[in-house]
């Protein structure tokens, strides 16, 4: 028993040294050697590989952030995640009062979608404002229109960007310095490509440029295809 033990032990060390020699070769162009090695694992045990490689975060296996939300867009509209059935959506958790961050990611966001072309028009930007005292619907329809034509402003109670911000697990806080007179929101600045089941797919990093995020939801939406 022993020695039969130590056999499938070796087995599998080779079996998995083989499997991250495949990852090495096979990998993406911007796919990380670790993310590379937990797509051919899951395959490999029939399980359905993440296909967040290219600039992208792949969610570990059993994990799910997202789902379902009641907020108000841009124009005062009550809006549900019902409303985005079926469609995609790059989505962002920022402020309109942001110094930096937020334009740059959302900068970075809109550049995406511009390389994508045609097929930017099965995805959604959209701009969740952590900071619902200031970012009125108003607000952010003047906010969100420098950006780009099609992105997407909501807004709700505080409550109901609590929520939201909960199932996400994104992290935000009102920030107050001495020397300045109004106050800055303090958030995790990650960018979600969220499913048409309203489950997040993949994240970036910030800083992610748009020429990956743009591959990764291509990477995305082929996937999906090739499943339907």
């Amino acid at each position: 028993m022993l020695r039969l033990i130590r056999l499938l032990a070796v087995l599998l060390i080779l079996l998995l040294g083989g499997v991250w020699a495949l990852a090495w070769v096979t990998r993406g162009p911007e796919e990380s050697l670790v993310d590379a090695f937990t797509n051919r694992v899951a395959q490999l045990f029939g399980g359905q590989a993440p296909v967040a490689a290219m600039g992208g975060i792949a969610l570990p296996q059993g994990m799910t952030l997202g789902g379902g939300f009641s907020l108000v867009d841009q124009t005062g509209r009550a809006v549900t995640e019902r409303d985005y059935a079926g469609r995609w959506m790059l989505l962002y958790f920022g402020y309109s009062y942001c110094p930096d961050v937020c334009p740059t990611e959302l900068g970075a966001m809109a550049a995406a979608l511009d390389q994508l072309g045609p097929l930017a028009e099965q995805v959604v930007p959209v701009l969740i404002s952590v900071d619902p005292e200031r970012d009125t619907p108003e607000h952010l329809a003047d906010y969100v229109s420098r950006f780009h034509p099609r992105l997407q402003g909501l807004t709700g109670t505080a409550e109901q960007v609590a929520e939201v911000a909960r199932r996400y697990r994104v992290y935000y806080a009102k920030v107050r310095r001495p020397d300045m007179t109004d106050y800055l929101m303090d958030h995790s600045s990650f960018v979600y490509l969220v499913g048409p089941d309203a489950r997040v797919r993949s994240l970036f990093r910030p800083d992610t440029s748009p020429e990956a995020m743009a591959a990764a939801v291509q990477a995305q939406l082929g996937a999906a295809s090739r499943r339907s």
